[in-house]
């Protein structure tokens, strides 16, 4: 067991055997109590507590006890590393594809280092973890960033649990509220807004609006398309890679959620793609990675009229937004090419199509996700239910309907 040694008294003989408190020579110097005790792996350990923190001294020795009894008793001076060498490293090992390994480096660096710095892990509590949160919030971040900040903490924090650092990630206390991912509600185009804009895109790049609105296809992945993508004879568009950006540089990589699949290539598409002048161009990057990653060559369907893969970048600030200006819809987040993905998705809904099977076709990992994205789409249930009902009652005779049942009054 334990012990709580007071370093600014101690006892003595007195006369006829009594105990005597008398001060030491570090009476009123530094930290008064030390908690003294033996960890698991035998060696001793101490901690110390200022003036008139007994009770606390006392609290930090039964919690020692009680986790080493438990076998949950992790060494204080391994949470003594700092955050932002933990974070720095949960960044680099973290299971993320480099695009995206790049936008979380981007937000730790701004909003999670700059406040916690080189605090020690296990000094964070959730006190401490609601004051960053009302920083975020004084900074003028919207809810939906600082949610996705508060999820890279609470990754962060969950990985020192699992390397022993720290007992329990503090994000998960009831006192701390969990910041929310506004769910906003999606207006699909009308596909009248839809052709209005292909129409003001330059002719090479029309059929991108047809394989977005007709197969749910990304951005990035309509991009990465190739010639052997394209099964005209079964109907199928296989979404193998896309391009995207690391930082200011094009890679190859899979698809959102790292997993190929394929979508349906209706007849209309299809003879879009066949009509298609353009002949496709070998583009070679890296896979992945802009700095390690292997060459690939991939021959494809839609470049920039010097033969490149096409920055979605440019393309967006440039190309997609002057077709949106002349088609007279406002530029703004909820016009971007995403916008076709949920046409196709309100298209498949109006037609009856399974929630299941339009998020295989869309690439979602979640079909609950489909679900809260497009329920406000589906048509309703309770219409449904009227409409069969009237149904069956208009195929009853008159005398078998509910206006014959007896009143019993």
């Amino acid at each position: 067991m334990g012990h709580i040694e007071d370093r600014w008294f101690k006892e003595i003989e007195g006369p006829g055997e009594k105990k005597l408190r008398v001060k030491t020579k570090r009476y009123g110097i530094g930290l008064r109590y030390r908690v003294r005790y033996i960890a698991p792996d035998g060696n001793e350990r101490s901690k110390s507590f200022p003036d008139r923190s007994k009770k606390a001294a006392e609290e930090f020795l039964n919690n020692v006890e009680t986790d080493k009894s438990r076998g949950t008793y992790i060494d204080p001076r391994l949470g003594r590393q700092p955050f932002d060498q933990i974070a720095e490293a949960w960044v680099r090992t973290g299971r993320f594809d480099e695009s995206t390994r790049y936008q979380v480096r981007l937000r730790v660096r701004a909003h999670l280092i700059p406040f916690f710095e080189k605090r020690a892990v296990n000094e964070i509590r959730p006190s401490l973890i609601r004051e960053w949160l009302l920083w975020l919030t004084r900074k003028g971040l919207a809810e939906g960033h600082r949610a996705v900040l508060f999820a890279h903490l609470s990754g962060i924090l969950t990985a020192a649990v699992d390397d022993g650092l720290i007992v329990r990630n503090p994000c998960a206390a009831k006192s701390v509220k969990r910041p929310r991912q506004p769910a906003r509600k999606v207006v699909p185009w009308a596909a009248e807004r839809v052709f209005a804009v292909r129409a003001e895109l330059p002719a090479r790049y029309r059929p991108i609006v047809d394989i977005g609105a007709g197969c749910g296809a990304r951005q990035g992945e309509i991009f990465g398309l190739s010639p052997a993508d394209f099964d005209f004879d079964g109907g199928w568009l296989h979404i193998r890679r896309q391009v995207k950006m690391v930082g200011s540089r094009m890679v190859f990589g899979l698809p959102k959620s790292d997993k190929e699949r394929r979508t349906p290539l209706s007849g209309s598409v299809a003879q879009v793609m066949r009509d298609y002048p353009e002949l496709a161009v070998d583009v070679t990057l890296r896979w992945e990675d802009p700095e390690h990653g292997p060459l690939v060559t991939v021959p494809l369907v839609f470049t920039s009229p010097r033969g490149n893969a096409i920055n979605r970048f440019t393309f967006t600030n440039w190309t997609w937004r002057s077709a949106l200006v002349r088609a007279g819809v406002t530029p703004s987040t909820e016009t971007g090419m995403h916008a076709l993905r949920h046409f196709f998705a309100s298209v498949l809904l109006d037609a009856g199509e399974s929630i299941k099977a339009i998020a295989e076709w869309l690439g979602h990992s979640d079909p609950a996700f489909t679900l809260r994205t497009y329920t406000h789409l589906m048509k309703s249930s309770q219409g449904r239910a009227q409409s069969a009902v009237d149904a069956m009652f208009a195929g009853l005779d008159a005398s078998d309907g509910p206006e014959t049942a007896r009143d019993d009054g």
